[in-house]
């Protein structure tokens, strides 16, 4: 289940009915059971609305019978099968957790000496990790952040299945034309795409003159090609290497990779516009933005992964959702080497890693700190780490304190402090 924030439950109060649930497609096995270990038997339902009504009437049972006043409903992160159940409990009196799978692979064996793993264990195993204190607080985004939940993800979709057809596409286009991409060298531009458009294969090349094919080129490159690039075309194309034999069916699979790259863009031309019409509905948004280096896209992706950051209270929190959390194995004498553990959103860990670099730059408002931890030896992929979580620090505060970016910040509070002294 992607909706998730990294707190603890740290414990299960007296009076509490404990509801696990073994997650499955088109059923789900429920589990009834309280702190001291009074237990219903393991029941199934449906995925449907019926089915979600039999759970929440045997909760009512369960309550009636163990005389419990609270519920708590945990399940394990399952991908997408949870959400409609997430979203038909989050409506009812249930304190929604979820629990690591890592954790019921490892305490599954605990219980009974046995790697038995069937439906109904499941949902026990899932109850004794929530009542030792194991679970995961369960916040489902609303509203403005949900869409850009839902938006974000489908931007990196579209985009994994753009880099997938580029890199299709040049390879297609070594087995007919290898030689063009000496002239044009990046196969992603307008120029290459409206080249392969119009002039597929070498024989295409070859019937253009210099002075027409230069004038086109000219035209798609906004200036950067022209009559010598064109020449340079025509000469490859006429010595080209390029395979004969089965031709049309490659530049037929070249045209529709084509078709296919220009409704992507567009695509996600549309999202990048519907991310940013709905940034502007959200209240702190504005002052995130305000941030040199950092533009409506990651802000969007950032409030769609986070889901809320109002929702956080500490920056442990947080850095936790994002998997950017530190640890290290040690043992005696043995002093292990600290790491993020990535146990968070990969995607949120991807937006920062992108908007650090951006902030790095020369100018840039992280270039400062990154340089004073390279120079004192740190890699630079563990410093584009450090500067990732830094970001989202100092963006976490911003949204707590209701405040604003200041550039330069450190300068400006050593000055201060001498001012002061």
């Amino acid at each position: 289940m992607q909706y998730r924030k990294k707190r603890h439950v740290r414990m299960v109060k007296e009076g509490t009915l404990i509801v696990a649930i073994d997650i499955g497609k088109q059923s789900h096995c429920g589990y009834c059971t309280t702190v001291h270990g009074d237990a219903m038997k393991p029941f199934t339902f449906d995925n449907s609305k019926n089915g979600y009504e039999r759970l929440w009437e045997m909760v009512t049972i369960g309550k009636n019978r163990f005389r419990c006043e609270n519920v708590v409903v945990g399940y394990e992160s399952t991908g997408p099968h949870a959400e409609p159940l997430a979203h038909y409990l989050m409506h009812k009196p249930v304190k929604l957790v979820q629990v690591n799978p890592m954790h019921t692979r490892r305490l599954k064996e605990v219980n009974d000496n046995s790697p038995l793993k069937t439906d109904r264990k499941d949902p026990r195993v899932i109850a004794d990790i929530i009542r030792l204190g194991h679970a995961l607080s369960v916040i489902v985004p609303e509203g403005d952040s949900a869409l850009l939940r839902r938006l974000t993800n489908a931007r990196e979709r579209h985009m994994r299945e753009r880099t997938a057809l580029l890199n299709q596409l040049q390879q297609l286009v070594f087995l007919i034309f290898p030689e063009m991409c000496r002239v044009i060298k990046d196969i992603k531009t307008k120029t290459a795409f409206s080249l392969l458009t119009h002039y597929t294969t070498p024989a295409d090349v070859i019937r253009m003159n210099k002075e027409e094919l230069g004038r086109y080129l000219r035209k798609w490159s906004m200036g950067k090609f022209g009559i010598i690039h064109a020449e340079l075309l025509i000469g490859f194309a006429k010595n080209s290497v390029g395979i004969t034999e089965g031709r049309e069916g490659i530049v037929l699979d070249i045209r529709h990779a084509l078709t296919q790259l220009k409704t992507i863009e567009q695509f996600i031309a549309e999202i990048e516009t519907e991310m940013e019409k709905t940034l502007k509905r959200i209240p702190y948004s504005p002052t995130l933005l305000m941030m040199p280096g950092i533009g409506p896209i990651t802000v969007a992706g950032l409030i769609g992964e986070v889901g809320d950051f109002t929702k956080f209270n500490t920056q442990s929190e947080i850095t936790k959702l994002a998997g950017l959390d530190l640890y290290e194995i040690s043992s005696g004498i043995r002093k292990g080497q600290r790491r993020i553990s990535k146990r968070g959103r990969s995607l949120l860990r991807k937006i920062l890693y992108y908007a650090a670099m951006q902030t790095i730059r020369k100018n840039g408002i992280m270039h400062e700190y990154y340089t004073r931890l390279t120079d004192r030896g740190m890699k630079k992929i563990m410093a584009l780490v450090a500067v990732s979580m830094k970001l989202l620090r100092i963006i976490h505060a911003i949204v707590r304190d209701g405040s604003k970016y200041v550039i330069d910040y450190e300068s400006l509070k050593r000055k201060v402090i001498k001012k002061a002294a």
